[in-house]
């Protein structure tokens, strides 16, 4: 049975400054949570259904994991999710590692204010599909322990690290041999320019696109094209940014190989 001190505490994870002060995320779903169990990250406790403890919980004894049984009701009221999974794992917040900047040598996402968070967990679990080990992201991109950041990650989160900087200070302390390719709609056609092995694929934000402060150290346009039939009528003004990010990951990983 939950606690009023427990419930208190969960709710409160759910926000940015609490998550900062207790140094705590939320995790929900059976797929993450046993997914952070077997990674590096240390898990505070478990509350969890009685089928979900039947089937799972020796891993929890086997790491001396404190867990709580509880009831669906009692998920319902401490789940950050529409619908209330079997289990909600608090994890602890991992201490920062500092970016070897002097060290790109593969792709990295850079991302210029990404405001959704399912855009951000997306981008990490499309960033673990391609092989990209790191991601960086505007101090205004959305908080990457945000439970519906973490929740759309599907896991990614224990395998790519995830760092903030200040873009502009961030780009400028790149190598000048590495390109910066800026995702644009006036950009080249990314399907007939060449792509280095190595390089920076820069994502703005969903409504603004890159930012002004950001565009000058691009060296690179690229752009998706559309194949809309030019027939005059009206058609997607734009791609979602996690499913642009996908697509010209894909298409680096291709030329690539």
């Amino acid at each position: 049975m939950l606690s009023r001190n427990q419930v208190k505490h969960i709710h409160s994870l759910k926000q940015k400054k609490f998550r900062e002060i207790h140094r705590q995320f939320l995790a929900e779903g059976s797929k993450l949570v046993l997914e952070i169990l077997e990674s590096p990250h240390k898990v505070m406790a478990v509350y969890a259904l009685a089928d979900w403890l039947e089937r799972n919980g020796n891993i929890l004894l086997s790491k001396k994991i404190p867990f709580t049984e509880i009831s669906e009701g009692e998920m319902e009221r401490i789940t950050a999710l529409s619908s209330p999974s079997p289990v909600l794992a608090i994890t602890e917040i991992p201490a920062t590692i500092i970016f070897p900047v002097a060290a790109i040598h593969d792709l990295l996402l850079v991302l210029d204010d990404i405001k959704d968070p399912g855009n951000l967990g997306t981008i990490i679990r499309i960033a673990d599909w391609f092989g990209i080990e790191s991601i960086i992201c505007s101090e205004n991109t959305v908080d990457l322990y945000n439970p519906k950041v973490i929740q759309a990650t599907m896991g990614s989160v224990v395998r790519v690290r995830v760092y903030y900087f200040n873009l502009p200070e961030f780009l400028s302390s790149v190598d000048p041999a590495i390109k910066i390719y800026g995702a644009f709609p006036e950009g080249e056609n990314i399907y007939s320019i060449q792509l280095d092995q190595r390089g920076i694929i820069l994502i703005g934000s969903e409504s603004y696109g890159i930012s002004p402060e950001v565009i000058s150290k691009v060296t690179d346009k690229i752009s998706i094209p559309s194949y809309s039939p030019a027939t005059g009528r009206d058609h997607a003004e734009s791609l979602n940014a996690s499913i642009a990010t996908a697509i010209i990951c894909s298409e680096f990983r291709r030329r690539n190989r």
